[in-house]
């Protein structure tokens, strides 16, 4: 199973989402991999990174597939990151990302890919993306312009945060539903910025079992 979680526009969540839901697949018995095209994943999970899928995209074309393996970090029991890496996103070549997508695609484990702001990348048809928004109007009105770019099936993830001028049920209009909503809880922030959320996961991001299958949320 491929996941892509994406915003389109910063600052909503989306490496939490995606951390969380890799880290939700894990615990549920599935050998899973994180892949980071947005750069935050090392932090939010505590590890330490050196190069990643960015040097990967930017390399030539005779440094083959199979060193994308020799990138990946354990970070709990079975789950491995693929982390960003080094490289600039202006030295990203599209047809590299497009075929690594490609071959995620296809490998056994349950694979989430944080792709950030990347929401514009040609997705495998079978795969999943998973926007994450907030209710806000830029973010709303931006999806609308880029939903029509990709085939692949769509979750919305709603993080329902306090004092926002536009509701869930604004969202909802806005989108055609919701598929899981999140409250916006401060014990997120505290494990994270302790780079604690693979053994201090709070109990709000529990929803997010629902993307993953049924019985996962423990």
């Amino acid at each position: 199973m491929l996941q892509v979680c994406w915003s389109p526009k910063g600052g909503v969540g989306t490496s939490v989402v995606a951390a969380a839901l890799a880290l939700k697949a894990a615990s549920a018995g599935r050998e899973t991999l994180l892949v980071d095209l947005d750069g935050d994943q090392p932090a939010i999970l505590g590890v330490e990174a050196g190069d990643g899928v960015g040097d990967w995209f930017s390399a030539p074309d005779d440094v083959g597939p199979d060193s994308l393996r020799s990138l990946e970090i354990d970070v709990v029991d079975r789950l491995r990151l693929l982390a960003r890496g080094s490289s600039a996103r202006s030295r990203w070549r599209q047809s590299r990302m497009e075929f690594a997508l490609a071959l995620f695609d296809t490998r056994a484990e349950h694979v989430v890919v944080d792709a950030g702001r990347c929401g514009t990348v040609a997705l495998p048809s079978a795969a999943t993306q998973i926007v994450i928004t907030r209710g806000c109007y830029l973010s709303l009105r931006r999806f609308a312009e880029l939903s029509a770019l990709s085939e692949s099936e769509t979750r919305i993830v709603l993080i329902d945060e306090p004092g926002r001028a536009l509701t869930q049920r604004d969202v909802e209009a806005a989108l055609g539903r919701v598929d899981v909503t999140l409250p916006w809880d401060p014990a997120v922030a505290r494990a994270v910025d302790a780079g604690l959320l693979s053994s201090r996961m709070p109990r709000s991001l529990r929803p997010l079992g629902a993307l993953v299958g049924a019985g996962v949320v423990r």
